[in-house]
């Protein structure tokens, strides 16, 4: 199976962008697409619009001045998973042997029916550490030493990311993402969403994840591999990924979904159908086991965020440090609220009280 990469005009403007990527019907991000049978998408609110932000400065001024301001030979199978959970999602799959096809009923089996309720801490916790051991050493240190200061800066425009937390294709690019300490909006997709797979369906052509839009180069794609590949090649001084990282993916990639028996894969159904005016921050990297549990709550509640990864040698952890006083993850930021929160179980408890539906 090939990539999908779609490229506007103008490849270093893919359209109009604002912070509220739902609520203005007057902004969107119209994406040619040159290929037969795609749609050339018309303005609509519901298209995706992305981001826009200067970010031509990194400098912190004040604590209300944040970083926000900144403006294969898998590849078949993970097709294949892709189409296998729509067709369990809509009722019509036919019996097959692929590990997904399994995976997905158990773990809706096991998992807990309310994400929002009362939880097992020691078991969470306990769980989330043999998944961050499972897939050691991928995802927890900044790869940048390489890089020059020009290529240690973020790109101008933040990359996009639609995915869901369960999925291991996802996790794999995340994984990328952390270690070449990029800071990158993640629109998460879980089974059940409301807003974001309808985006992706529209953009792409197919709900398949993870899929990728970097505005910076207008291009799209599909492909866990093929975006962890660009990501080294544009971002990463053209090296190639860390070793062992596309490969692992199938051994030791579906321990975190098995051991979290299916966290972050589903839509809780009182999450709110209203965004915040700003994305959310988290400071996190991927192989965080408390890190892991704050970004599940998100895809569960389907609310999009800025992810500043802040891997081991990352250059925000100086930045980290100044806004919490500790170089822990995760840490949360709301704008909307003004709420700074540095322990997983207190961000756990504010996210679910204050974006669930019955509170807003």
């Amino acid at each position: 199976m090939h990539s999908l990469t779609v490229s506007s005009p103008n490849p270093s403007f893919i359209g109009d962008f604002h912070n509220n990527c739902c609520n203005n019907p007057n902004s969107f991000a119209r994406i040619q697409i040159p290929l037969p049978n795609l749609v050339d998408f018309k303005p609509s609110a519901s298209v995706l619009a992305v981001s826009c932000r200067n970010s031509s400065k990194n400098a912190v001024s004040g604590k209300r001045n944040r970083f926000h301001a900144r403006n294969s030979a898998n590849q078949e199978q993970e097709a294949q998973i892709s189409q296998e959970e729509e067709d369990i999602d809509s009722g019509s799959s036919s019996p097959s042997t692929s590990v997904l096809s399994l995976l997905c009923p158990l773990v809706k089996l096991f998992s807990p029916e309310d994400p929002s309720g009362p939880r097992n801490y020691l078991l969470e916790e306990v769980t989330s550490s043999l998944s961050t051991i499972a897939r050691f050493p991928w995802g927890s240190r900044s790869m940048s030493d390489g890089l020059n200061d020009q290529q240690k800066v973020d790109p101008p425009l933040h990359l996009q990311l639609f995915e869901f937390e369960a999925c291991p294709f996802c996790r794999r690019v995340r994984e990328a993402i952390t270690e070449l300490d990029l800071s990158v909006e993640i629109f998460p997709c879980p089974k059940g969403s409301v807003r974001h797979r309808g985006m992706v369906r529209r953009l792409g052509g197919r709900e398949q994840f993870p899929f990728l839009v970097d505005p910076n180069t207008g291009t799209s794609m599909y492909e866990s591999s093929d975006i962890v590949k660009y990501l080294f090649q544009q971002y990463g001084g053209k090296r190639n990924p860390s070793f062992g990282l596309l490969e692992s993916t199938l051994l030791t990639g579906w321990m975190p979904t098995l051991l979290r028996a299916g966290r972050g894969m589903t839509l809780w159904k009182n999450s709110t159908k209203e965004l915040p005016p700003v994305k959310l921050e988290l400071f996190s990297y991927e192989n965080n086991p408390y890190a892991r549990i704050v970004r599940e709550a998100l895809c569960e509640l389907e609310l999009p965020y800025v992810l500043q990864s802040v891997g081991k040698g990352s250059k925000r952890a100086k930045l980290l440090y100044e806004m919490s006083g500790s170089e822990e993850v995760p840490y949360l930021v709301d704008h909307k609220t003004g709420m700074e929160i540095g322990e997983y179980k207190k961000i756990l408890s504010y996210l679910f009280q204050t974006y669930s539906s019955a509170t807003t």
